[in-house]
């Protein structure tokens, strides 16, 4: 065997492994794919923010004298109505001196009384009349002020609401300014959050919110913007926004962080499964079908997502797309549906599934 012939074995050997190779390739069955074309689709347009929920009303009460604590007339966590008597301070010498107010105030009245029966009988003059009406005047303010004295002794709620955690006892000495115990309205909850400035003209009072607590994930609570703060943070450039809601069942506890979802229009859109989009770095594409059932790349422009389903463009009129399979496809490939003959793998048009 000359030289050329055995050059010549080797680059055939390579020939035969090759066209081999491209003979398993073609019996290899293309892949079995699912393919959808873009269905309209309402989307959402939300703002989404955390706050904090806060009481309707809230208070704590706190001692106005220091004195000590007579009797406490409230337990832990009792729901009080407005008014309610909750607790006494020690009031004797108020008591006393309250009494002696009243007896010089009924004094004063009785001797203006004999003084106006003298005026009329010309007995007495204008002077001395004006004179016990002052004096009557002052018992009265006198009896006025002990009496603001044994209020400020008297701890009543000033709304009703549910108490906090009893804290203090009866017979404690307690300063001026010793908190005693907290009263909160929590029959509606105020709802504090923040979004950037750049979302203000999308809001205004009245518009609706949903809130949900990680305590009640499946139970949203519906309330409605009340105040957009009229200070922008210089800080932060963020708005502060009170809405309220109504607040069954007392689940919301003040100090609850909430998750804030506010729908600011909806608008109707092209969308594909969220499956059918791939990414790469920063750019989002799919795979498309043509009607020989070969497989093409093309980068798409994406948006919102709801309900397992994304908004995309950027692809042409009718487009058919891989929604599942998307990882045994490439660019170029020829792949097959559900119902395909083996022998018509790669012929005739396919059809869509609906998304």
């Amino acid at each position: 065997m000359n030289r050329g012939a055995l050059l010549a074995l080797p680059a055939l050997a390579v020939l035969s492994g090759c066209s081999e190779g491209k003979t398993q390739e073609q019996r290899r069955p293309p892949p079995l794919v699912t393919a959808v074309q873009p269905q309209p689709h309402i989307f959402r347009d939300e703002i989404q923010a955390v706050g904090t929920a806060r009481a309707n009303e809230q208070v704590t009460l706190a001692a106005n004298v220091t004195e000590r604590v007579e009797r406490l007339l409230f337990d832990d966590g009792m729901f009080v109505q407005r008014g309610q008597l909750l607790a006494v301070l020690s009031n004797a010498q108020e008591q006393a001196a309250l009494a002696g107010a009243r007896a010089s105030a009924a004094e004063a009245a009785s001797q203006l009384e004999r003084i106006k029966s003298l005026s009329k009988q010309g007995f007495a003059t204008r002077a001395l009349l004006d004179q016990q009406r002052a004096a009557l005047s002052e018992a009265r303010a006198t009896e006025d002020s002990v009496q603001a004295q044994i209020g400020d002794r008297m701890i009543r709620a000033p709304f009703a609401g549910y108490l906090s955690l009893r804290t203090i006892s009866a017979g404690a000495i307690v300063n001026t300014g010793t908190p005693l115990v907290t009263v909160s309205d929590i029959s509606k909850i105020k709802l504090d959050f923040t979004v950037p400035e750049t979302q203000l003209a999308r809001l205004r009072p009245g518009l609706p919110i949903k809130a949900y607590a990680s305590a009640f994930p499946d139970q949203p609570i519906e309330g409605t913007i009340s105040v957009i703060d009229p200070v922008i943070d210089p800080q932060s450039r963020a708005v502060m926004i009170r809405a309220t809601m109504p607040n069954p069942g007392n689940r919301i506890k003040p100090g609850m962080l909430l998750t804030v979802r506010i729908e600011t229009g909806q608008r109707s859109a092209l969308a594909l499964p969220e499956g059918a989009v791939l990414s790469e770095g920063e750019t989002r594409y799919v795979y498309t079908v043509d009607n020989e059932r070969k497989v093409k790349r093309m980068p798409v422009t994406i948006g919102l997502r709801d309900k397992g389903f994304i908004e995309v463009a950027g692809l042409p009129a009718g487009a058919l797309i891989v929604s599942e399979g998307v990882v045994k496809v490439s660019e170029g490939r020829t792949v097959r549906f559900a119902g395909d003959k083996p022998d018509r793998a790669g012929g005739g048009a396919p059809r869509a599934a609906a998304p």
